[in-house]
């Protein structure tokens, strides 16, 4: 009886060692395959902003899965060393081709700049840097303010949009976004990217008027078009329009009425004209021509828009009307 337990023991104990060994065997194969299929990848150690040079205390290397490599990595962090950021890299973010000037740049704003474009600045306050939220990577519209010749001895302002969609690379002193967007900073100066053509436009219009910045929603690009307003069209007032949710752009807007035509007045002879008329008639003076005919009715004013709700309901969305 004794040595049947033995023998049953020893058996177990030699199922479960190859289980193990098994087990073992498969897991080392395993972590091999996994170590054989890691490449090294150089990630930046500490959040490196635009403009800055890179050296060897702000990058470490790490192992990434070589189908989760992202494209324009570096493995060696000699290759890096006296690279100039050209956008802002955070810490432990792989550091790409993309995110870098081309080799030999000089660090600072002009590695910032793109091929083809320029870095001008022009001088703000509160009201024209837009109460201090004007950082950089803003698109801003320019809109100046200028007096042309005088006409009659008469002085009519214009103001006219004359640059869209510009992107701010610097406020002050700054060309790196802060960390909390929501706190303006008080700044004299902001430098703008610009052509070279709209560089001249802009130095024109700093020295002939006063500027103002009109910021745009990051994702607007659309062109608009304007005639520009002077105090005759400025006075003429504006129809009120419904205010959009924020953020939303152009398209997701419903759509605006056409404005109304004004009215038109027309004269209709009175009594008293018809008595002159049939004296000159008598009289052998020609008769005048006949009136325009009354015009026709007006159409009727658009009902006022009805208040809506929006209701979301999982992943529907709906309007909801109310009377």
């Amino acid at each position: 009886m004794r040595n049947k337990r033995l023998v049953f023991v020893m058996c177990g104990a030699v199922v479960f060692g190859l289980v193990a060994a098994f087990s073992v065997s498969r897991y080392l194969s395993g972590t091999q395959a996994y170590a054989k299929n890691l490449n090294s990848v150089v990630v930046a150690k500490v959040n490196i902003q635009p403009g800055e040079k890179i050296i060897a205390e702000q990058l470490q290397s790490v192992q990434f899965p070589s189908n989760a490599v992202p494209d324009g990595t570096f493995q060696s962090a000699d290759k890096l060393i006296g690279r100039v950021a050209v956008v802002q890299i955070a810490a432990r973010e792989p550091v790409t081709d993309f995110k870098l000037a081309p080799e030999g740049s000089a660090g600072g704003l002009s590695a910032v700049i793109p091929e083809g474009y320029r870095a001008m600045t022009v001088k703000v306050d509160d009201v024209v840097g837009i109460s201090g939220f004007v950082m950089p990577g803003a698109l801003v519209d320019v809109v100046v303010v200028i007096e042309p010749a005088e006409q009659n001895g008469q002085q009519n302002p214009i103001s006219k949009i004359v640059l869209q969609n510009i992107k701010v690379l610097a406020n002050g002193q700054n060309i790196d976004r802060p960390k909390n967007d929501r706190e303006p900073e008080s700044v004299k100066a902001v430098t703008l990217q610009v052509l070279p053509e709209q560089a001249e436009k802009l130095a024109l219009a700093s020295s002939e008027g006063k500027l103002q910045l009109v910021m745009r929603n990051s994702v607007d690009q659309g062109d608009e078009q304007t005639l520009g307003v002077d105090k005759r069209i400025l006075l003429g007032g504006e129809r009120a329009k419904p205010v959009p949710d924020a953020g939303s752009l152009k398209s997701e807007q419903p759509p605006q009425t056409q404005p109304q035509s004004a009215p038109v007045f027309r004269r209709y002879p009175r009594a008293a004209d018809y008595g002159r008329s049939s004296s000159s008639s008598s009289s052998g003076a020609p008769a005048p021509q006949a009136a325009n005919p009354p015009a026709a009715p007006a159409a009727a004013a658009p009902a006022p828009p009805r208040s809506s709700v929006e209701v979301i309901e999982g992943a529907k969305k709906r309007n909801v009307d109310f009377p």
